[in-house]
């Protein structure tokens, strides 16, 4: 998204220059008498990038913008030949320029996809979705703009060198899709679909591609076109952490032809396998991955010890490098390569894996958006530099969360700036799943990978509002705002994927919910009536939004918003029909749990045969994978459980950003993350660079009254992150008790970590002793930065269960 640098308002368009700010800007007016001109020795993929400029503006300006070839003239934009770049260019990797000469504009790159960023900003700048063919987000049309562009210009460049996305579990929506309605004649995501793809990562600055690699799908490189679709976008082609070498194991690796996939005792057969790929796309741009997994994603066959593996491990890297060399004729530092250190390969680095200077080491997060470890001190200093494996969608334990994209703008734009603080400046790569519904975080994600500081920790409202004013509007853009934020808010206190309150590692059946229907204000209630005001609110702004905008509202707000209250309701009404002992109620809740499931039915059957005319036929599934959170929950009407002999209670509830008091340490302080946690404006230490506190360690203070003195349980509320040596601690201090040290790390997939994830908060639990009522203060320290405090709850009815800390006090 074109971030807060230059969002269309009315019938402006602002550009300011990198390091400019308040420079004084010249207007310019951009109507029918405009032409696109572009250079005739300009490469391919510029012509077409000018082709579609020239398209773009036609659309808003609604009549015939040319696209010539020649020199500028009066009233162009114009894109030069590559000898005429500025000296501030060249060099540079994937820059860019937009200029005022005289009487046009100019657009310069340092290179190829340098110059294609350029067109496409501009486009943006200019009113254009880059979702405008994958979100059918249709411009708003006018009869003339108005360009006000800085004295100076602008001049961009990418944060991150490698941007990009993985395409990955497509066998619910992007394969069916593209097999059945996109692309029959290769029944399979093959160039036609792909060229769609290379052209939405343009136009979002992206440069890189993992390809889908399910079982489902085929081979990226056994599909006619699709490494020539790939190079005809200048898209760099790389493969996941379980692909190493280019290939495919899923698909291309033979049992029978090749034996095991085992370099222990078959080193020569998995060596041909890997040299006929890199020789076979030896002058293609890729990011080779190094090392050796399973077939799929699972650990290494072969080896009795962990240091067996790990030894063999570096064996096979150096292999793979040789081997590079030779094929590519050329030095291994001049090779884009990286180890992904997944899973159990992040434990082999952690024993001691060797991993040659030059190669790019990538983290990755746990799955579910929590980064597990980053490069410390002397890592940084690592020529191959580091990256990150990022999850927006997800197949696996405890749960998946495949059906809709939930992840808070505020967790991407934390752990993702705390990796880059902390070194990670090479490759971002983020499984998008199907692409859809992953529109915005995915634009999130790829915006900070080209400029790190176009989102603060105090915008990410304002980036949501410039993506909103873009695909809707500038009069729906602050209810937008809204909505999502309480959108992402309400799937982070749980997904609705993990409604079910089961699990598929091992697989377990839909559960009762853990909402309190009768203490803490009774939290099952308030959800349902929270996902009520939401949906009201989105029905509000929808009869507001333009009809041509109304495909587009559909799939970027109104299929999540809803169906994410509707399998809420689903399960809530479901409990409700199990907890009552009267039989009316019992059916009356039975049934809106019923209405709810057909309702999500409903909705997924117009995304999939009515939207923009069946253009997304089969990409919207239900039921990903077919869990049991997806299906009807079982109610037995005449019987109710021993849930309804809860207790009511209340909670003093305190937001993590209420406190009367803070104090940081070695230029660390404490700040607000808006869209982050349950209070969605939890709280950390800035900046985001690993550190450890020996002596001074940063403290937060708060106050609160009680109204009875006696015992009672302090819960703190911590977002589930992790540091690299698993040693994050807090020390809790009520009134003048003393002060009581909390580790709270997780390791591995153990089942606290699993209750983390479900829940998306650690709980560190204080017990102690009011001896008065009235006004009460709590310190807390942290012994390093990474830690983020969400909430605190007071609860005198100790033993009592509740699962969140509301955001607003329960009223006694």
């Amino acid at each position: 998204m074109r971030r807060e640098l230059g969002i269309v308002l009315a019938f402006t368009v602002m550009l300011w220059m990198v390091g400019v700010g308040t420079a004084r800007a010249e207007k310019i007016k951009i109507n029918k008498s405009w032409k696109v001109v572009v250079d005739p020795s300009s490469n391919k993929l510029v012509k077409w990038a000018a082709g579609e400029l020239a398209t773009d503006l036609s659309t808003i300006l609604q009549t015939k913008i040319t696209l010539e070839e020649g020199k500028a003239t009066k009233h162009s934009i114009y894109i030069p030949a590559k000898g005429e770049i500025s000296p501030k260019l060249k060099g540079k990797w994937e820059h860019f320029s937009i200029q005022k000469k005289k009487k046009h504009i100019r657009i310069q790159g340092s290179d190829v996809r340098g110059t294609v960023f350029g067109i496409f900003d501009l486009a943006e700048r200019l009113g254009i979705s880059p979702w405008q063919w994958w979100a059918d987000v249709a411009p708003a049309q006018k009869k003339e703009l108005v360009l006000e562009l800085p004295s100076k210009g602008i001049l961009e460049g990418p944060s991150v060198q490698y941007r990009g996305i993985f395409l990955n579990d497509e066998d619910w929506g992007l394969h069916p899709w593209a097999a059945k309605t996109f692309e029959p004649e290769a029944g399979d995501i093959g160039p036609k679909t792909y060229e769609k793809i290379f052209q939405l990562l343009l136009r979002l600055k992206a440069n890189t591609i993992w390809p889908a690699m399910h079982p489902c799908t085929k081979a990226f490189y056994q599909i006619d076109g699709n490494n020539e679709m790939a190079q005809k976008y200048h898209i760099v082609v790389g493969t996941s952490h379980c692909e190493p070498m280019l290939r495919n194991n899923v698909d291309e690796w033979d049992h029978h032809k090749n034996g095991d996939y085992n370099y222990f005792t078959n080193k020569s057969g998995v060596q041909k396998y890997w040299l006929d790929r890199v020789t076979q796309v030896k002058d293609a741009e890729n990011i080779v991955t190094l090392g050796m997994r399973g077939i799929h994603d699972g650990h290494m066959h072969g080896g009795n010890s962990l240091e067996e593996k790990t030894r063999m491990v570096e064996k096979i890297i150096n292999d793979q490098r040789e081997m590079l060399t030779t094929v590519k004729q050329k030095p291994m530092d001049s090779i884009a390569t990286t180890v992904v250190l997944y899973k159990e390969v992040l434990d082999l680095y952690n024993k001691g894996l060797k991993i040659p200077d030059d190669v790019t080491i990538m983290w990755c997060d746990d799955n579910h958006g929590y980064i597990r470890r980053l490069s410390n001190e002397e890592e940084q200093k690592r020529r191959g530099g580091a990256g990150v494996y990022y999850h927006l969608s997800y197949w696996g334990s405890p749960h998946d969360y495949l059906w809709l994209s939930t992840t808070q703008p505020g967790l991407i734009w934390y752990e993702m700036n705390r990796a880059y603080q902390n070194g990670a400046q090479k490759i971002w790569i983020a499984n998008v799943g199907d692409i859809k519904p992953c529109e915005y975080n995915m634009e999130l994600f790829l915006d900070m990978a080209w400029d790190i500081n176009s989102v603060k920790e105090n915008t990410i409202d304002k980036h949501t509002y410039n993506w909103a004013v873009r695909e809707f509007g500038e009069a729906a853009a602050k209810e937008v705002v809204e909505i999502k934020k309480e959108y992402y808010r309400l799937a982070s206190i749980r997904r609705p994927e993990f409604m079910g309150w089961s699990k598929v590692e091992p697989k377990t059946k839909n559960q009762s919910t853990a909402f309190n229907s009768v203490g803490n204000g009774n939290e099952l209630q308030r959800r349902l009536e929270l996902y009520q005001k939401l949906v009201k609110r989105l029905d509000e702004v929808s009869s507001n939004i333009p009809e041509e905008k109304q495909a587009a509202w559909f799939q970027l707000m109104e299929y999540p918003v809803k169906g994410a209250k509707l399998m809420n309701e689903k399960f809530l009404f479901a409990q409700l029909a199990r907890e009552s002992d009267d039989e009316l109620k019992q059916k009356e809740h039975a049934a809106k749990s019923k209405k709810a499931f057909r309702e999500i039915e409903s909705l997924t059957k117009y995304y999939n045969e009515t939207l923009s005319s069946g253009k997304w036929k089969h990409m919207m599934s239900m039921a990903p994978r077919g869990l049991n959170v997806f299906k009807m929950p079982e109610i037995k009407l005449g019987e109710h459980s021993a849930e309804t002999k809860k207790q009511p209670f209340s909670i003093t509830a305190i937001q993590g950003k209420e406190f009367v008091a803070a104090k940081g340490s070695n230029g660390f302080a404490w700040k607000t993350v808006e869209g982050l946690g349950y209070s969605d404006d939890a709280v950390t230490l800035l900046p985001l660079r690993n550190h450890k506190f020996q002596n001074k360690q940063p403290m937060v203070k708060y106050s609160f009254q009680t109204e009875k003195q006696g015992e009672y349980e302090l819960q703190v509320r911590l977002l589930p992150t992790h540091v690299n040596e698993r040693d994050q601690v807090i020390t809790i201090q009520v009134d003048n008790e003393t002060p009581k040290n909390y580790p709270f790390s997780t390791k591995g997939r153990s089942w606290q970590w699993k209750k983390n994830i479900f829940q998306n908060h650690t709980i560190v639990k204080h017990k102690g002793v009011f001896n008065k009522k009235g006004k009460h203060q709590i310190t807390i320290w942290v012994n390093q930065t990474g830690i983020v405090i969400d909430q605190l709850g007071v609860n005198f009815a100790v033993g009592q269960n509740y699962y969140e800390i509301p955001v607003v006090a329960n009223k006694k």
